[in-house]
């Protein structure tokens, strides 16, 4: 089947949910995508941050074929060696202490909320429930996730909304105190805003808010579903920001493309779920549990973050290097490897035309381009899509 057979099945069977590229992918190798016409595609996008070791990455390609050769799946009525592995190496390398494991990141956000409600309710009684969260923000697509995420076009349509939640300006200390009440359970808070548009949460202010929620009781929920596995630089972004927050969510790049969320707690916030208050079928079975260990003792290995931090200092420096040579990239903006290219004009029609070049990318707020790559891309993949980047953005400049 070529793009165009596969479009078509595409059109008549599944939901129009997704303003798709017209491509079908089919085959991937490191940082480079093939669609069903065999272009090739320089991976910029990541899956969305998911691929974080690239596509088909042969260590875990392996695990996989084992754990399904050996047990694909069991319910959670039973322990799972796989799944209790990973927990463990969750725990020991981050300050959290349990794990519940779930299949995304709006599972493991909507998991937090539910954490932070229960443990609330138990400690001061009803009432005590509002969940506050950035303007900007993205946390799922679930609609309680959904009245978290501070956008107001993501709500249109889906009214009403559950009752509950409120928003702030990031990085405004003034406007956390002044909403700051009796009533809020929990702050819930990005290191960078991904789908906002790569806006990251001040190092300063983030020391402040999470003195000011320990003072005041209030949980601190970290969302790292996208800033998490080594994507900013550190394992978990919070760890470059100094803070210790309460509950950590995560999903996206956990599984390195099998699907798989978590949030994880301190013992003391955890305690507060029994048995029957939360569940997942599939969450953390066999195959994808199989799939985090993996992600996990990669990114342990020696020298592999560093070597990822230099990756990503010659990426922001390409990417900066644009803004000198390219009149319409004006700014850089984002950590590690969760960066964006400010442009001087809307950015989906460049973002069109980086595709049609065969450059992957997505858009960040109205006037970015997003890029998250692999952490381990090869400078031979990053120079290739750097200069399909520069083409492209030279001769819309000229237009």
């Amino acid at each position: 089947m070529n793009n165009e057979s596969i479009k078509d099945m595409g059109e008549t069977y599944v939901m129009n949910t997704y303003g798709r590229f017209p491509a079908a992918m089919v085959r991937g190798e490191g940082s480079r995508l093939f669609d069903a016409d065999q272009k090739d595609y320089i991976d910029f996008l990541g899956g969305i941050a998911v691929t974080l070791f690239g596509h088909s990455y042969p260590p875990l390609v392996e695990v996989l074929q084992k754990q399904a050769g050996t047990l694909l799946h069991c319910s959670n009525y039973y322990w799972i060696e796989p799944q209790n592995q990973l927990a463990r190496l969750l725990c020991t390398h981050s300050r959290f202490d349990k794990v519940f494991f779930c299949n995304s990141g709006a599972e493991a956000n909507e998991g937090a909320i539910k954490l932070a409600r229960k443990y609330s309710a138990l400690k001061y009684g009803p009432g005590r429930h509002k969940i506050l969260s950035m303007e900007r923000s993205f946390h799922g697509r679930t609609l309680a996730t959904l009245t978290a995420t501070g956008q107001d076009h993501f709500h249109q349509d889906f009214l009403p909304l559950p009752l509950g939640f409120d928003y702030i300006p990031l990085n405004d200390m003034q406007a956390l105190r002044e909403k700051a009440d009796d009533s809020v359970c929990a702050v819930m808070v990005e290191a960078i805003q991904g789908e906002g548009g790569v806006y990251a949460l001040d190092v300063e202010v983030a020391k402040e808010m999470a003195a000011f929620c320990q003072e005041r009781d209030i949980l601190l929920i970290a969302d790292e579903v996208q800033t998490g596995m080594g994507r900013t630089g550190e394992l978990f972004a919070y760890q470059g920001l100094g803070i210790e927050p309460d509950i950590m969510t995560l999903a996206k790049a956990l599984g390195g493309g099998v699907p798989i969320g978590a949030f994880l707690a301190t013992d003391e916030v955890a305690g507060a779920l029994k048995p029957g208050d939360h569940g997942s079928t599939f969450g953390g079975n066999p195959l994808a549990s199989a799939a985090g260990v993996l992600v996990m003792q990669t990114l342990l290995q020696d020298g592999f973050m560093e070597k990822m931090r230099k990756t990503a200092q010659r990426f922001q420096t390409a990417l900066q290097s644009l803004t000198l040579s390219c009149k319409m990239a004006l700014a850089v903006r984002g950590r590690g490897l969760m960066l964006a290219l400010e442009l001087d004009r809307e950015a989906k029609p460049v973002m069109k035309r980086l595709f049609e070049a065969g450059l992957l990318c997505s858009v960040a707020g109205e006037k970015g381009l997003r890029f998250l790559p692999a952490l381990n891309l090869t400078d031979e993949e990053m120079d290739e899509g750097m200069n399909r980047l520069k083409q492209v953005l030279d001769t819309m400049g000229e237009e």
